[in-house]
């Protein structure tokens, strides 16, 4: 999700008196982005799953094929975990009901003071409650080859360590980067295995491989054609539903700025992003980072690490944070003969070699994601 001070706004309104004034309130405001405004509610669902809003406002009155209430139950189902603020008038009053999908309600009229600061409250509610129950982490990098999976499943496994039950998703969708990692058999269970219209907890379980590190994990596709049959949606509603049944979630992003991992990035609270001492690689991340910028992420949503942080290849620390703009928070040193070796066996580095520099590093990873001393993690 954005920060507060970028809220994404997706508007349902059929009233183009009410679409007005709701434009000229946020006119004269830079801490709301207006998307879209749709009169017709049946496009609304999968216009949130394309646009990716913070907030959807819907007219309790809207009229057409979907009424306001049958939206406003739709968007409840969907999976996208968007908070709706109910619009209505003085006639037709409405309690707010987080269960029945209605976050917040503000009746006409109102000012443009009332309705960022319910978009911005209804926004921060929800962010609260996502990082209290579980911290969910995508590991992202816009070149391949800097280690990236090998920093998932070992951020995984360390966050594990710490007492947080964890899961990883292999987001690498087409080329199963974990199922190929992990030697796991073709035909074990992956994300595709997962019911399209509802995902319940039971077909979740049903689906995830438990590693014999301890952690489970939600695989790829085994083929590579089979990625096109994953959409955004099943990200959301898939990432949704492990938020609220473990305490982290790790994704091994692609390197590609798709829908599917620009489904995956919204969805999580950090996004850990990868850069090594190579030109290209810096090159790319500087790129990434201004699409990021656009988008709406806050520089608190990204962090940087720096694998392989003792190989500068000639490129100095300095010159590198001049080009990030900004110190990287995190740095993980080369041990390529133990990587390499860990990989090859399948087994997680933090684990086999668990005094070495490089697994101490990704352990201080953990916990400060984590946000909580080791030991602090109570199991449910």
């Amino acid at each position: 999700m954005a920060n507060p001070t970028s809220i994404r706004l997706l508007v349902a309104e059929d009233v183009p008196q009410v679409s007005q004034h709701v434009r000229n309130l946020l006119s004269v405001q830079a801490q709301v982005k207006l998307l879209e405004v749709l009169s017709d509610g049946s496009k609304v669902v999968e216009a949130s799953q394309q646009l990716r809003p913070d907030v959807v406002l819907v007219d309790l009155l809207l009229q057409g094929k979907m009424k306001g209430p049958q939206l406003i139950e739709k968007l409840r189902d969907s999976g996208l975990d968007i908070p709706v603020v109910v619009l209505t008038v003085p006639q037709h009053p409405l309690a707010r009901d987080p269960e029945r999908g209605v976050d917040a309600v503000l009746t006409l009229p109102f000012s443009g003071f009332e309705l960022v600061n319910t978009l911005a409250h209804v926004l921060r509610d929800r962010q609260a409650q996502s990082a209290g129950a579980c911290r969910v982490v995508s590991v992202f990098s816009p070149k391949g080859g800097v280690g990236k999976t090998t920093i998932a499943f070992n951020l995984a496994v360390a966050l594990s360590q710490l007492g947080a039950s964890t899961a990883l998703i292999d987001g690498s969708l087409q080329y199963g980067d974990l199922r190929a990692l992990l030697k796991v058999p073709s035909d074990v269970p992956s994300i595709l295995d997962l019911p399209t219209d509802r995902v319940q907890e039971s077909d979740l379980r049903e689906v995830m491989w438990r590693d014999p590190a301890g952690i489970d994990i939600l695989l790829a596709p085994p083929r590579v054609e089979m990625a096109e049959m994953v959409t955004p949606r099943d990200v959301e509603k898939t990432v949704s539903l492990l938020r609220r049944l473990y305490h982290a979630v790790v994704i091994d992003t692609p390197s590609v700025l798709s829908e599917i991992t620009l489904g995956f990035l919204d969805a999580s609270d950090v996004i850990v992003s990868i850069v090594t001492y190579d030109s290209t690689t810096i090159h790319n991340t500087i790129a990434v980072s201004e699409a990021f910028a656009s988008i709406g992420y806050s520089s608190e949503k990204v962090h940087y690490l720096v694998n392989r942080s003792d190989s500068s290849g000639g490129i100095s620390r300095e010159e590198l944070v001049r080009a990030l703009g900004r110190k990287p928070e995190f740095e993980v040193v080369s041990d390529g003969r133990l990587v390499v070796q860990a990989n090859n066996e399948g087994m997680p580095f933090v684990v086999s070699s668990p005094d070495a520099a490089v697994s101490r590093d990704v352990r201080r990873i953990a916990t400060t994601l984590l946000g909580r001393p080791v030991g602090a993690i109570v199991r449910n």
